[in-house]
């Protein structure tokens, strides 16, 4: 049997429900255009208080693996490499933070970006489930009844484009309103981010010095030295997307207050570690994708 193209590598830390929303997002019959043999589902519980059942897991797919660990590091990044070591896909599309839901057309775009080019790294866009950023409505009320609400109101997983319909994107402009033209909003991360085997491998894969419970700024550090490969080509998908869930994550389920501190302190270790001042990468990029539905386009608008 070939291997499959792509390992999905996917980490659940304290989040039973919003991991099983997570996964079921991921199931051949909810990715469009993909079928079991051309992926793999690697779910790593990174030490919760209570994971998931085996059996519950690799219940859910003939293509999921699941790996549970006893007393890990607190951050995402041994959990990680351990994952992708144990992976046979050529291309890696790494979910750092497991409460992402993603939309239908992910992996699809996701792989023929692969076929296309010869070293991309494709960034999916990520977006809040809510009326709001988290770390706003949460302390309004919002909670995962209110979620589960919402995602019924469209009939979820039925079509999972319809989370644009429930869901805003994580930048968002003073006083609420919403960015202009977001799909060509520069990311500094990615909640699922593909890139090949051989490039993760290049740089060494995720730094496990970064050892902040979440992992800090460890995404952002793994983002950026890929995008400074020589050959790295970087890609925006446009019209899909990943929606974090509520859950009471580290960063994104606290108070903006909470999450500037958490954040300063997220850049002083990058600072410490790489002895420089984190920055974006400032890469060429390019886009491709499509506008499923009319609140995709309205991201397009710039009034």
């Amino acid at each position: 049997m070939h291997p499959p193209l792509i390992s999905v590598v996917i980490v659940l830390h304290n989040m039973r429900r919003a991991g099983i929303n997570s996964l079921r997002a991921l199931l051949p019959d909810y990715q469009r255009g993909m079928s079991s043999d051309d992926y793999e589902i690697l779910v790593v519980d990174n030490g919760s208080d209570d994971p998931l059942e085996d059996e519950r897991v690799e219940a859910l797919g003939s293509n999921i693996h699941y790996l549970r660990l006893q007393d890990p590091p607190p951050s995402p990044a041994y959990a990680i490499n351990l994952a992708v070591s144990e992976s046979r896909g050529d291309v890696l599309a790494l979910m750092v933070d497991g409460a992402h839901m993603l939309t239908p057309g992910v992996l699809h775009h996701g792989k023929q970006m692969f076929t296309a080019l010869p070293n991309p790294l494709v960034v999916t866009m990520p977006f809040f489930l809510g009326p709001g950023p988290q770390f706003e409505t949460v302390l309004a009320g919002y909670d995962e009844s209110e979620e589960d609400r919402l995602l019924a109101s469209i009939n979820w997983p039925d079509d999972g484009y319809r989370l644009f319909e429930i869901g805003v994107p994580y930048r968002i402009e003073p006083g609420g309103i919403r960015p202009r033209q977001y799909w060509f909003v520069r990311q500094f991360e990615s909640n699922c981010l593909f890139a090949r085997r051989s490039a993760f491998d290049a740089v060494g894969g995720c730094d496990e010095r970064f050892d902040i419970p979440g992992g800090g700024i460890m995404l952002p550090d793994l983002y950026l030295r890929l995008c400074e490969l020589p050959d790295t080509e970087i890609v925006q998908l446009m019209g899909e997307a990943s929606f974090h869930q509520v859950h009471g994550g580290t960063s994104t389920n606290v108070s903006r207050e909470q999450q500037k501190a958490k954040w300063e302190t997220y850049l002083a270790q990058y600072e410490s570690l790489r002895g420089k001042p984190y920055r974006v990468s400032q890469k060429p990029l390019r886009f491709y994708g499509h506008m499923p539905n009319d609140q995709t386009r309205r991201l397009m608008e710039t009034g």
